[in-house]
């Protein structure tokens, strides 16, 4: 079985329920959620053999969080205990025209204080298959992102392929400092991951007229920039989700790729979702979903279409996990998505 590494944070997720606003609400409702932590937990429901590399504080939460990765057999034998907290972030969902709000508490949490020397990084990409991480960590801190270059560099020595989801969050950095540290890390990575706005955000590209808020897609634009993106980095595959903002609850779906081998760019089908129940994790489905893809060894086109699928289905599932099941995702990629009962 292929091995899977994914690192970065695991927050504590407080969301309001049943789509109240922040201001209404006297509970919220508890999961645990974070970028790499939810690939991990797709890849770990596709069957590979996934660990998730992070820093906890050795307290409660701490243990919280690890309960909440291993009941979905993600493996945590490297996550180290130290440093003062676990991030949390706050989620009013969104409904129609109100778009949803994040608010995050994560300011000097364990894994933006941990550095190399809280890992053994040759024990963890010892016998690896794959390495995923995002733009999301390198954006806690200074030391987060050490550790996340010490971490490709790593890889890399023990041969492991990489992707990257370039997720940006303005939130947390500028776009002059994401690209001043993210540029520097593309030369490590195989397969890039993101969208439009991280595309121009983190790497400097612009596809073209594309406008998500109008739901204007222009994908010759997209084929442009992937072009330019390995020129300049040489990567395997360029991989963009697209989406179709209609409104919070209606959005379309779908995705393109880029074989940086074969200059062969490929558009997925595409699906229209509505209502969402919960768009939150969606990109990382579809990382999660492509990666097992490329990992089964499917035609780059094959893995793309299971990808989307295996986003389209988390959209409606609430909290940051995706438990869409193989099956389900090879049945909705296989043209079937009526959502008739299954009896």
């Amino acid at each position: 079985m292929k091995k899977v590494i994914t690192m970065g944070e695991i927050m504590l997720r407080l969301s309001t329920p049943n789509f109240e606003k922040f201001i209404q609400a006297d509970e919220f409702d508890i999961n645990y959620g974070g970028g790499e932590a939810n690939v991990a937990v797709s890849l770990a429901n596709y069957g590979y053999d996934t660990e998730f590399v992070t820093a906890l504080p050795d307290n409660e939460l701490g243990d919280c969080a690890i309960a909440a990765l291993r009941k979905y057999n993600v493996g945590t034998k490297y996550i180290a205990r130290c440093g003062e907290r676990l991030g949390i972030y706050y989620l009013e969902s969104g409904s129609s025209v109100r778009p949803s709000k994040v608010v995050y508490d994560r300011a000097h949490s364990s894994i933006s204080t941990a550095t190399k020397e809280n890992f053994d990084l040759d024990a963890i990409f010892e016998g690896a298959d794959w390495f995923h991480f995002t733009g999301i960590t390198p954006a806690l801190s200074d030391s987060a992102a050490k550790l996340t270059k010490d971490a490709l560099i790593a890889a890399k020595a023990h041969g492991v392929k990489v992707s990257v989801d370039l997720n940006f969050r303005k939130k947390l950095w500028s776009s002059e400092k994401a690209q001043t540290v993210m540029k520097d890390l593309m030369q490590y990575v195989d397969v890039c991951i993101g969208n439009e706005e991280d595309a121009e955000l983190v790497l400097g590209y612009k596809p073209g007229n594309t406008d998500v808020t109008s739901g204007e897609l222009e994908l010759a634009g997209y084929r442009s920039i992937f072009e330019q993106m390995v020129r300049d980095y040489n990567f395997e595959y360029c991989v963009s989700s697209l989406r179709e903002s209609r409104s919070a609850s209606d959005n379309g779906w779908s995705a393109c790729i880029y074989n940086g081998k074969t200059g062969e760019f490929y558009h997925s089908k595409s699906y229209n979702l509505h209502p969402i129940v919960d768009r939150v994790g969606g990109g990382d489905s579809f990382a999660g979903g492509v990666i097992c893809g490329l990992l089964d060894g499917k035609d780059f086109k094959d893995a793309l279409e299971f990808g989307v699928a295996a986003s389209a289905l988390k959209h409606t599932i609430p909290g940051d996990f995706n438990f869409a099941s193989r099956k389900e995702v090879d049945t909705l990629a296989g043209g079937d998505a009526s959502g008739r009962v299954q009896r």
